[in-house]
């Protein structure tokens, strides 16, 4: 499987992901809002299928995409895992600074 964080980090795929946001769509529905070809927009739904962010069903001639929500949940949880180190390293970085600043004036013996 795909990384999710890296598929969905292309700008094409990230508009796809928020379009899907809104509900179930067809090939020919999401390619109209884009400049590229609808060719190109089903190779980026086939990627973001593939990292399992987005599920797809054929009815009669038309495929329907839409988020898959288990695939979604994992790529969130990535993203609150990825702030959540972030933001502890810094705060530490933060009290390493503060502990090891010099003393104002005032702070002066």
């Amino acid at each position: 499987m795909l990384d999710p964080l890296e598929v969905a980090a292309e700008p094409n795929r990230r508009r796809l992901l928020q379009m899907l946001a809104a509900g179930e769509r067809t090939v020919t529905e999401l390619a109209s809002d884009f400049t590229v070809s609808r060719s190109a927009v089903s190779q980026h739904l086939l990627l973001l299928e593939q990292a399992g962010l987005v599920s797809a069903r054929k009815e009669g001639r038309n495929r329907f995409y839409s988020l898959d929500r288990k695939g979604m949940a994992g790529l969130r949880a990535l993203f609150e895992q990825f702030w959540t180190n972030e933001l502890d390293l810094l705060v530490a970085d933060a009290h390493n600074f503060s502990s090891h600043r010099l003393p104002t004036p005032k702070e002066s013996p």
